[in-house]
């Protein structure tokens, strides 16, 4: 008698084929049709990256970059995928902000630094978003523990987290209005003209 798989390998097979089928379709489209998509994704990325990187400057956060990073890597397809995106970065951030926030403290109080404090915040912040369910935070979790804990700054470690959570936000909000205006001039251009 056979037994099922376990859920983690299944739920990552069927993730696989779902993968494979989206990479088939993409490949299916006409050049010129992924030409458009390709040019409308990367103005969506670029409006985005502007806006939050203007608003950030202008409130007086000396690394907008990171809002324009944000921007960018939120930037999808269409809004409820920017939804998302932007729900992760954000839980992530936070999540690594925190985490990186207090150990980097915790370092700086004992007089010195250890990488082995900066692996174990790696490890918990992206085990609590597995716990969670939320994997793609898991990364961003991992990646904003590295920028707070590894990047040489100036100030306070919680300083320097509450900034990069700053940034991020704005860059996930203006990833989101982006994708608000864009769907809403998209559903007028595509709206299907025929009579009921």
């Amino acid at each position: 008698m056979s037994h099922p798989p376990p859920p983690l390998v299944e739920h990552h097979r069927r993730l696989r084929l779902l993968a494979v089928e989206l990479r088939r379709l993409r490949r299916a489209l006409p050049p010129r049709d992924r030409l458009i998509a390709g040019f409308t994704y990367g103005l969506r990325a670029v409006i985005a990256a502007s806006l939050g990187y203007y608003a950030a400057i202008g409130l007086g956060l000396e690394q907008g970059f990171w809002a324009a990073i944000t921007a960018i890597s939120v930037s999808q397809s269409n809004y409820a995928e920017v939804r998302n995106s932007s729900r992760d970065q954000f839980i992530g951030a936070m999540i690594g902000g925190l985490i990186g926030g207090l150990i980097g403290m915790g370092i700086v109080l004992l007089g010195h630094y250890h990488y082995a404090a900066y692996v174990l915040a790696v490890i918990v912040g992206m085990m609590l978003c597995s716990v969670l369910n939320l994997g793609a935070a898991g990364r961003i979790s991992g990646t904003t523990t590295t920028i707070i804990m590894l990047v040489p700054h100036s100030g306070a470690f919680w300083q320097f987290a509450l900034f990069r959570l700053g940034e991020v936000t704005l860059g996930a909000a203006a990833a989101l209005l982006v994708s608000v205006a864009f769907d809403a001039v998209e559903r007028r251009l595509f709206k299907d003209h025929r009579s009921p």
